[in-house]
């Protein structure tokens, strides 16, 4: 079973980045084209975590990239289906394809877009606006508290990740590492910092567990200021 994460603070949900890369730390292959890297313990984990979760969160870059459908894969956990988590997806610019499975309406699904945004959704997706030209964060996760999305599910890309971690925000990460080295420099890393005019931050964590798991290493991290 997945472990619980703690209680949120008051006025945002509870925040845990989930990933998986390689050896060299690479999210994916070259030019972004998805990579299977988990096996199947670590993808029953996955499904444990997004089932205790109330929202699973990506960027469009994800959607665009690899089309998910963000759902629990139940018959992987050997029990009868649960209530399905919110899709919550990160575009700023309304780049969201209409074919794409998160517009399905098979479960809730909550687009955060920019105020500039002029792109009509359909009508079975929420629709949230934060921030002038792009998607504001610290505005945005008191808003999906208030929607009843009290544990959110980080799953990527390697911007996403790396914003939630910028602006010290998340809660717990865990990590899988598989037994592989892409070794392309276009492949995307584990993390990106916005640009911005401060030095690229440098983001504090404290390992809490390490295990062995399909061929690979889990690793769980939380903030290195967190409660031991």
């Amino acid at each position: 079973m997945a472990a619980p994460s703690p209680e949120p603070p008051i006025g945002r949900p509870t925040i845990h980045i989930n990933c998986a890369v390689s050896v060299d730390g690479r999210l994916a292959y070259a030019g972004g084209k998805q990579a299977r890297l988990s096996g199947p313990d670590d993808l029953r984990r996955v499904q444990e975590l997004r089932s205790a979760s109330d929202g699973i969160l990506v960027g469009v870059g994800t959607v665009v990239a690899d089309d998910p459908s963000l759902r629990v894969h139940w018959e992987l956990l050997d029990r009868p289906p649960g209530t399905s988590p919110v899709r919550v997806i990160l575009d700023s610019n309304g780049r969201t394809p209409p074919g794409a499975r998160v517009l399905d309406g098979q479960q809730p699904t909550l687009i955060a877009t920019a105020e500039k945004c002029t792109r009509d959704f359909p009508p079975t997706v929420s629709v949230v606006r934060v921030g002038m030209h792009r998607v504001d964060l610290r505005a945005l996760l008191p808003e999906l508290g208030r929607r009843g999305i009290r544990r959110l599910m980080v799953e990527g890309g390697s911007q996403v990740i790396g914003s939630f971690l910028a602006l010290g925000v998340v809660d717990r990460m865990t990590v899988f590492v598989a037994p592989v080295v892409i070794g392309d420099a276009t492949a995307p890393v584990l993390a990106t910092f916005p640009m911005g005019g401060e030095p690229t931050p440098v983001v504090p964590l404290r390992r809490v567990e390490t295990r062995p798991l399909d061929e690979g290493t889990l690793m769980t991290y939380v903030p290195a200021n967190a409660p031991a």
